[in-house]
């Protein structure tokens, strides 16, 4: 008989089993540039530049929020992840729109009668006001803060028609607080978000509207 005195078994090395890294999140890159076109769009709109220096925000809703919203729609979709996909690309389309709104007039590419500028800005504000008030009523499955930040965007445009229609610069700026209160929402959700792909704790959003 072979002796196993001298044989040693190889030594297995106990190890705790690895935490599961966190899953992707498009979000880490969509909430926070939607929030700077926000926050740019909510500055103009209060005054911090005048009304005929509105253009200055087309650099950072253009070049910034849209084209980083596209980013971020084609990696949600590359995940699956249809509802967050259709979201930022809704958003995409806002923006880029709103880009080409103020180019256009700017450089009279539509060549849209003075007269008749108001009702074509407006045409354009209640266009996305009818497609966000859909998204809210889609997103009340979602937790609250997200209902939240599109009913917010709801009242913005309202504000803004009424403002548009009326003339009226205290609707517009009133408008234009809105726009940073749903930016600022924007900021804390981006927080969570990056809480979370840290390994951190998710911050509160609030119970759905229906479960």
């Amino acid at each position: 008989m072979t002796s196993t005195e001298n044989i040693e078994l190889p030594a297995v090395e106990s190890r705790a089993p690895a935490s599961a890294a966190p899953a992707a999140d498009p979000g880490i890159l969509g909430l926070p540039i939607f929030a700077a076109g926000s926050v740019a769009l909510g500055l103009a709109l209060v005054g911090y530049v005048p009304a005929a220096a509105v253009g200055s925000v087309l650099p950072i809703v253009a070049a910034g929020t849209g084209l980083g919203l596209f980013v971020a729609t084609l990696w949600s979709a590359s995940l699956g992840q249809t509802m967050v996909a259709g979201v930022f690309g809704l958003f995409t389309g806002f923006w880029l729109s709103y880009a080409a709104l103020l180019l256009g007039l700017n450089h009279n590419w539509y060549a849209i009668p003075t007269p008749n500028v108001e009702r074509s800005v407006a045409l354009f504000l209640i266009t996305w006001a009818v497609i966000m008030f859909a998204l809210t009523v889609a997103s009340v499955r979602l937790p609250l803060a997200y209902t939240l930040v599109f009913a917010l965007v709801v009242v913005a445009l309202v504000l803004l028609i009424f403002g548009t229609l009326n003339a009226d610069a205290t609707l517009n700026k009133a408008a234009g607080y809105v726009v940073l209160a749903f930016g600022a929402l924007g900021i804390y959700l981006f927080l969570n978000a990056a809480s979370v792909s840290t390994g951190g704790n998710a911050y509160p959003l609030g119970r759905p509207l229906v479960k």
